[in-house]
């Protein structure tokens, strides 16, 4: 485990990994991205919370699951959220949620110093997972994936439950809670006019860069478009890269056990150097270790 590490902090000191465009601008310790989460709290609870510092951001980082280092994850009201986007559909966000919560009320527990193994009941935060979906495919609105569906045997009881919900925010979906957040409309405005601009053929890099300085005229999330433009082009170039890459390889046909063609697109993604190997691992279906071992074969380019 020491080996996985160390070669994990190896490969972020050599790259940077880039956020996803909707972590990058809800998922920060900034002022700004603290008033913008909390605006997108209060829309999607119905509250009126005004002190953006009421949110203490506990996002843990990962080197074993995909995009948990991305992930946004806050306590509030004694509540535990975690906020998760998607532009690929996932059936596997409950287990992924799963995972997740485990450590953070691990984490939580050890903040408290709490000891599990007494006679006395420890309170923990009530959970609370949500995934924002844009992807291509068509998705209802607003639904729920359960655990239970990936048990081997069907499970109706209840008793072993943990559920994902899924908001659909493309530009036509969940109308309400977009008016009632001005930086998830910005946001939902900017990758709809992306995929417009794919849509009458230009290339991805051309869609960017024309949303983008569109972006910049309309002065979208208060600007900040405008002042982070090269990394918010690598982002999404980053997340359409991926997107590209796992569509193509399930267009294919190709399953875990195909490990030919899974090492051929591993190797790929090492190279682009946009992606942790922990995220290529997990997409393609290979171990973190064989992954790690493709990397050291990618020669370094000076």
């Amino acid at each position: 485990m020491d080996q996985i590490k160390n070669n994990s902090e190896t490969t972020k000191s050599q790259t940077k990994v880039y956020d996803h465009l909707f972590i990058a601008i809800f998922g920060k310790d900034t002022e700004r991205s603290k008033r913008w989460r909390l605006e997108l709290y209060n829309a999607l609870n119905g509250t009126n919370y005004t002190d953006p510092d009421a949110l203490e951001l506990n996002t843990l980082e990962n080197v074993i699951y995909i995009k948990m280092h991305n992930d946004v994850s806050f306590l509030i009201d004694s509540q535990m959220t975690l906020y998760e986007h998607q532009r690929t559909t996932n059936p596997n966000m409950p287990l992924r949620g799963f995972f997740y919560f485990a450590q953070l009320y691990q984490k939580y527990i050890d903040s408290k110093r709490e000891l599990i193994g007494t006679s006395t009941l420890i309170k923990i935060p009530n959970p609370n997972y949500i995934v924002f979906y844009n992807g291509d495919t068509g998705r209802d609105e607003d639904y729920e994936l359960k655990l239970s569906d990936a048990f081997m045997h069907e499970d109706k009881s209840g008793k072993f439950e943990w559920t994902a919900r899924v908001l659909n925010i493309n530009k036509d979906y969940n109308l309400p809670l977009q008016k009632k957040c001005k930086p998830l409309y910005d946001y939902i405005q900017f990758v709809s006019r992306i995929n417009d601009n794919k849509e009458k053929g230009m290339t991805i890099e051309e869609a960017v860069n024309e949303a983008v300085d569109w972006a910049c005229e309309q002065n979208l999330l208060e600007g900040y478009i405008r002042e982070q433009k090269a990394e918010v082009k690598m982002n999404l170039l980053t997340e359409y890269d991926e997107e590209a890459y796992i569509r193509i390889w399930r267009r294919d046909g190709i399953i875990q056990g195909k490990q030919e063609k899974a090492i051929e697109v591993a190797s790929n993604l090492l190279e682009l150097k946009k992606l942790p190997p922990e995220q290529i691992a997990q997409s393609v279906g290979l171990s973190l270790e064989q992954v790690l071992e493709l990397q050291k074969k990618i020669p370094v380019k000076i």
